[in-house]
């Protein structure tokens, strides 16, 4: 009888020591734990402030250079979309060489103040043919701009990309209007996404 509550008082005593133990180790974990989120979370802030001081820092010298061009420069979530003043003739997709200074000035800014973003050129046409015309156009717009970038004016080739949004009526910028009157529809659109990490 005595043997078995010195044995008891034993265990009891044991597993007491054991759980207060236990509770030491997981208080200081969580503590552990805690100052390293804390820590990832205060680097985490720096990162974004640094990312945003560098996108200011870039729209800020893309309105003052791509002004005289006329160029609308809209700031998204994660991005920057500048609606150029490089046009197309009507059912042409050359790229026009007055049409090319524009160009250079944007890729210098994106070489200076976000080499790893990506740039997606997005084509677009006025409403006159077909909507599979238009598009095939619009390909073929956004992908001369996207030649010129990579070719000539010194982007990353794996960081910019081309799309057709073709006669896409939300995106006309004179609803309707083609021809003659359609030159501010048949244009490029170049939209930087500095929000995706490089590879």
């Amino acid at each position: 009888m005595m043997y078995k509550r010195i044995v008891m008082g034993l265990s009891m005593g044991l597993a007491a020591a054991t759980l207060s133990g236990c509770h030491y180790v997981k208080q200081d974990a969580f503590e552990a734990q805690l100052a390293e989120l804390r820590g990832n979370d205060a680097s985490m802030r720096s990162d974004i402030d640094a990312l945003q001081s560098r996108v200011d820092s870039m729209e800020s010298e893309l309105q003052q250079k791509l002004a005289q061009y006329d160029a609308k420069i809209e700031k998204l979530q994660g991005r920057v979309s500048v609606d150029m003043s490089a046009h197309f003739d009507f059912d042409d997709a050359s790229l026009r060489a007055e049409d090319k200074p524009v160009l250079d000035d944007f890729a210098a800014v994106i070489r200076e103040h976000a080499p790893d973003a990506i740039i997606t050129v997005e084509g677009f046409t006025d409403p006159a043919g077909s909507a599979a015309y238009n598009k095939r156009l619009g390909q073929k717009r956004a992908d001369a701009v996207r030649s010129y970038l990579v070719g000539s004016a010194g982007l990353n080739d794996a960081n910019v990309r081309a799309v057709s949004y073709g006669e896409n009526s939300n995106r006309q910028v004179e609803k309707g209007a083609w021809g003659d009157d359609g030159m501010a529809n048949r244009r490029v659109a170049l939209v930087i996404d500095y929000s995706t990490p490089s590879s």
